[in-house]
């Protein structure tokens, strides 16, 4: 049944406890396919955590900083300066009595950009070293300290309503620390789903598991609107001790990969254990006492693929993060249908891009595996994310409904590839051929990758936080360039693909060709 009998009771001892428990009620051990569920289950709930805790700072910018200097309320793309509307008038007079120092002040879009700046600095800066980490260490414990870690920070944040502080330097420190310990999640998430499941599907499957991304960003909008009302810092301290509370949910439940419970990796590609009287193929990665030393950082970027992918992830996560942060300040700071809406409600609105984002991210897996290019899917995602961003801007504020339908149709293109890129091309180049089953390779090209898209997810809010105080008109033609240029660095993996098609069909195979870009 897949189990190491000669090893099984040593591999008892490496079990979580909490699979220790399901067995001891269940009398006997837990299939293969139950520990996969689990770890779907486990590394999902993490990781949505993760971006439900980093989402809670774009709900708060408009209790932090109500009143900004002409936060770009001109509907044309290209036209930048025109005079304030009564209701634009009105609804500047009432939001000039909220705010908390310093960042109500003149320059406090300004200094919310640098808060981005710093948290995602040193998260971009902090995930090379965390996915170099991951590699030598038990990502059960690396996952959970780095959650522990993000909660005592994120709670810290919060701490600041009660205890009235008013210091920049201090959210800026804290911002930065639960930079540095968000960063040890997604090299760690990434390396144990690749543990357990093979190539097969793997960009629908990953696609699916990747709506964490999406779900944690519509319940950290939900649950710190809902609070918003009560105090700011309710906003930042619930989700902090939610993602504790998840980090020992972790610890308790999450098995890293089969060997350490005590099951035989070897089996299909879908990632089944051997079973009687079926023919073995080559695991999808080899045990790590097989193997001597984990993969280098020099030599991790010249595997094929890799810098192509994450200079993409550069500019397509530039983009999704200056919706990440700036989304519901933007909606707020926007007259829709000849009305401004209340932060709570900007709030719960912009969950509908996190819900496009959901459906881009399954649909540019499943594309991507029926075509086998993940390139060709990735630069096709981006460039249609360049007329939707226009359309948004130029058509968002007719109606609820044209925001609501357009902002959909923004997610999906803006979250497709880049959903894409940080799952199933991570995997697929984590586990390239040229590493020869190196299972300590994974969290290393994963942190890479999403480590170097992390770079523009820093730059794109720090931008912004400038670039809208003057017109959201820069903002979005700063975004569709960024857009563009995503799209242009895969042009080479694009050309390779292409190619790669119309040699098969001028052969007339009926065997799938590998990936010329991922394979090779």
């Amino acid at each position: 049944m897949g189990l190491l009998s000669e090893s099984e009771r040593d591999a008892s001892h490496k079990k979580p406890y909490g699979i220790r428990f399901f067995e001891w009620m269940r009398k006997r051990p837990l299939s293969y396919k139950a520990h996969q569920a689990i770890v779907l289950l486990v590394t999902f709930l993490a990781y949505a955590n993760y971006h439900a805790s980093r989402k809670t700072t774009s709900i708060i910018k408009s209790a932090l900083d109500p009143l900004s200097p002409d936060v770009g309320l001109k509907f044309n793309l290209w036209r930048t300066s025109g005079s304030s509307t009564p209701v634009e008038s009105s609804h500047r007079a009432s939001l000039a009595r909220g705010g908390w120092a310093p960042f109500d002040a003149a320059e406090g879009t300004s200094l919310l950009g640098e808060l981005d700046l710093a948290f995602l600095g040193v998260y971009a800066g902090g995930m090379y070293f965390s996915g170099h980490l991951g590699d030598r260490m038990d990502l059960r414990i690396f996952l959970t300290l780095g959650m522990l870690g993000t909660g005592l920070f994120t709670t810290l944040f919060g701490l600041g309503y009660w205890a009235n502080i008013h210091v920049f330097s201090y959210y800026l420190i804290v911002q930065m620390l639960a930079g540095l310990f968000q960063s040890t999640g997604w090299p760690s998430v990434v390396a144990v789903v690749g543990n357990w499941f093979g190539k097969s599907k793997r960009g629908l499957i990953m696609g699916i598991w990747n709506a964490h991304t999406s779900v944690g960003n519509i319940s950290g909008s939900l649950v710190a609107s809902a609070l918003l009302s009560y105090g700011w810092g309710w906003s930042m301290v619930a989700p902090g001790l939610i993602i504790a509370f998840s980090g020992l949910v972790v610890f308790l439940f999450l098995p890293v990969h089969p060997e350490s419970v005590g099951i035989d990796k070897e089996g299909d590609d879908l990632g089944s254990p051997k079973k009687s009287g079926e023919g073995i193929t080559e695991p999808l990665l080899k045990s790590a006492s097989e193997t001597e030393k984990a993969i280098g950082f020099i030599e991790a970027w010249r595997i094929p693929g890799v810098a192509p992918f994450a200079f993409c992830l550069f500019f397509a996560k530039l983009v999704a993060y200056t919706f990440l942060y700036w989304l519901p300040f933007y909606i707020s700071h926007t007259v829709i249908d000849g009305e401004y809406l209340s932060s709570t409600t900007a709030g719960n609105l912009s969950t509908l891009f996190d819900i496009g984002g959901v459906v881009g991210g399954i649909l540019a897996g499943h594309i991507s595996d029926r075509l086998g290019a993940r390139a060709i899917t990735a630069a096709s995602f981006m460039y249609c994310a360049i007329p939707a961003l226009y359309c948004y801007r130029n058509y968002g504020h007719i109606s609820i409904a044209m925001n609501v339908g357009l902002m959909f149709i923004t997610g999906m293109f803006v979250n497709g590839p880049y959903a894409l890129i940080t799952t199933a091309v991570s995997a697929d180049l984590g586990t390239h051929s040229s590493l020869n089953g190196n299972s300590r390779a994974l969290a290393t090209v994963t942190a890479i990758i999403d480590g170097t898209g992390s770079v523009g997810a820093a730059i794109g809010p720090l931008l912004t936080g400038y670039l809208s105080a003057k017109s959201w008109s820069s903002v979005f033609v700063m975004l569709m360039v960024s857009a563009l240029t995503a799209g242009l660095f895969l042009t080479r993996l694009v050309i390779a693909e292409v190619t790669s098609k119309i040699e098969e069909s001028n052969s007339r195979g009926r065997i799938p060709s590998r990936n010329p870009v991922l394979e090779v």
